[in-house]
């Protein structure tokens, strides 16, 4: 029976010959398939290796359009689109007792009425 250090030097040796073998049949492999590329006239597309297809358009959040402005605060000339968190000047402003409405960027005031 065989020992175990034995056994690792075969597994070592068997490796060994399987990667010489492996090499020495891997240029006959290439040009098979070299032949078989030009026999059937196939592209790298048709093997699965070209670019995929562009999915469909589809926007991503990282990359939204931006929002016009709704509301401009005159002193500082600050926008809001009235999307998200209000900014602390238009709060403050409410706060004050003013309407949202009294910050409507021109053109939304025309287009409400």
């Amino acid at each position: 029976m065989p020992t175990y250090v034995e056994i690792m030097a075969q597994i070592e040796a068997l490796q060994k010959q399987a990667e010489e073998m492996r090499r020495a049949e891997i240029a006959d492999v290439i040009a098979e398939i070299r032949q078989k590329i030009r026999d059937y006239d196939l592209t790298a597309a048709d093997l699965g290796f070209g670019a995929p297809a562009a999915p469909a358009a589809k926007p991503s959040a990282g990359k939204r359009a931006s929002v016009k402005p709704k509301y401009r605060d005159p002193a500082s000339g600050a926008t809001w689109s009235g999307r998200g968190v209000m900014p602390k000047w238009l709060k403050a402003q409410i706060e004050a007792g003013r309407a949202k409405e009294d910050f409507l960027i021109a053109d939304e005031a025309a287009g409400a009425h």
